[in-house]
């Protein structure tokens, strides 16, 4: 079925949006995408610029799904969340934690913006306003050598790390890391994030003993079911992360938190916090550290607010509807997924 005969057989709405960041996050200072409603409820479609070609798929399918089939049931009512603090001053870091209300805080590093000594200074004021309970978690994005992360990790310790999210940008690297700070008699676990959503084979990750901890990201690993059956696949622990959607996008997340048998670790999405507003009118966001398990309905006054140009209304319509071409290419086999 060609894209527009989808939309016109089964989303009885389709809306772009544009929305500021509150602060500059992932290189960005504004989020964009497209929302869908189908017949089982809200989807969202927002693949960061930096996604192409057959990286989409996943995030249309995961959109599909919540437009078409709903999600799973859930095996609990409530989400622990962490905050995420982006590569902010410190007292601004203390402050943005101590408001978020939350237990564990994942702190962005290894930023162009930020150097060691930074980033140590920023850690150290998010433990002090999470006290000795809290956990502090980091996330480098793929940005460190083996022989940077073991560096950094060596000198970031002391502040009591819970992991380290994707320190080194490949599989191989992080299993090098591993053997390295075991080695070096340094216990801190490692996360993989990029390794399972954009290597194209994340079961590597466990092949090569690369990782503690696997985080899952609901839309490029192409919907709820699919995380499900490779987390199962994993065996690994698992975090439930955001891409930086909206509350309909969100809800996609915390439909595959909810779900899942076991939950041993806060999960980032808590990131509605980070956009300077939102779709739906109560927006999926923590209290007392965890977020709600409900429903999110978008608001047609916010629809209206945060609608972009027609320009880049159109430009993304156009990668949606290049996105299904190449969905449906994948399910003829004409095509990798």
């Amino acid at each position: 079925m060609t894209t527009t005969a989808w939309l016109e057989a089964t989303a009885t709405e389709i809306h772009s949006y544009g929305i500021d960041l509150r602060m500059r996050f992932r290189g960005i200072q504004r989020r964009e995408g497209l929302v869908l409603r189908g017949p089982a409820g809200w989807g969202e479609f927002s693949p960061f610029l930096d996604y192409s070609g057959s990286e989409l798929v996943g995030w249309w399918l995961a959109c599909e799904e919540a437009c078409t089939r709903g999600f799973p049931a859930p095996v609990r009512t409530r989400v622990a969340v962490n905050s995420t603090v982006p590569v902010i001053p410190p007292d601004q870091a203390q402050r943005w934690v101590l408001a978020q209300g939350c237990r564990t805080a994942k702190v962005k590093v290894a930023d162009p913006r930020s150097d060691l000594s930074s980033d140590h200074d920023r850690l150290a004021a998010v433990r002090e306003a999470l006290g000795a309970d809290g956990r502090v978690r980091i996330d480098a994005n793929g940005a460190w050598s083996v022989d940077e992360a073991v560096e950094a990790i060596t000198r970031f310790r002391s502040i009591g790390l819970e992991y380290v999210e994707q320190p080194c940008a490949t599989t191989e690297e992080l299993a090098s890391l591993r053997v390295r700070l075991a080695r070096a008699g340094i216990d801190v676990p490692i996360a993989a994030d990029e390794s399972i959503r954009r290597s194209g084979d994340p079961e590597r990750v466990v092949a090569l003993e690369a990782a503690d901890i696997a985080v899952l990201k609901v839309q490029p690993l192409g919907g709820v079911r699919r995380c499900l059956e490779l987390a199962e696949r994993l065996g690994l622990p698992v975090v439930v992360s955001s891409a930086l959607e909206t509350s309909l996008g969100l809800r996609m997340g915390i439909a595959l938190a909810a779900a899942l048998p076991e939950l041993p670790y806060d999960c980032g999405l808590n990131t509605s916090t980070l956009l300077t507003s939102d779709l739906v009118d109560e927006p999926l966001v923590a209290v007392g550290g965890a977020i709600e398990v409900r429903e999110v309905s978008a608001d047609e006054v916010l629809l209206g607010r945060h609608a972009p140009s027609q320009e880049r209304e159109r430009w993304w319509l156009e990668r949606l509807a290049t996105t299904r071409r190449l969905a449906e290419a994948g399910a003829r086999g004409t095509v990798g997924p």
